[in-house]
């Protein structure tokens, strides 16, 4: 399938309960800017910039192999929500300031990143990833390999 439907934009949803925290947490926090804001009758809704998007598609056995190197064991559920960051450790004290559990702190990957794994406000796992350069610093990232 040469072009597809034409999709030009991936945009995830979250059920937040704790609306406001959500918003403080990954507006705030995080840094997202924000596109727009709605509200309905008794309801509210925030679009917020993620930069570029991309969509995983894991099989089990790799997402238990991602779980493996960033946490150390299973954790994750069907969808973990990654953000890419200049400084993981500083972006992870920073989340973790702001309310996110750290389930395990940044920790080098076999594909040449530093990533860290949180639980976030509506329950949403999340990792904090910093690529690396081919000498391990954050200059001239090679082509990112999956980021889990």
């Amino acid at each position: 399938m040469a072009d597809g439907i034409g999709v030009r934009e991936l945009r995830l949803v979250v059920t937040a309960a704790d609306y406001e925290a959500a918003l403080e947490f990954y507006r705030d926090t995080l840094g997202l800017p924000q596109r727009a804001a709605y509200s309905s009758p008794g309801g509210r809704v925030t679009i917020l910039e993620a930069g570029r998007a991309t969509l995983e598609i894991a099989d089990p056995p790799h997402a238990e192999y991602i779980d493996q190197v960033e946490v150390g064991r299973r954790v994750a559920g069907h969808i973990r929500v990654a953000f890419e960051v200049v400084d993981a450790d500083q972006a992870t004290a920073q989340a973790a300031a702001a309310g996110a559990t750290v389930l395990a702190r940044p920790v080098l990957t076999p594909w040449n990143s530093r990533n860290a794994r949180l639980e976030g406000p509506a329950g949403l796992q999340l990792t904090l990833f910093q690529e690396l350069g081919a000498d391990g610093d954050t200059d001239g990232a090679a082509e990112p390999e999956p980021t889990g």
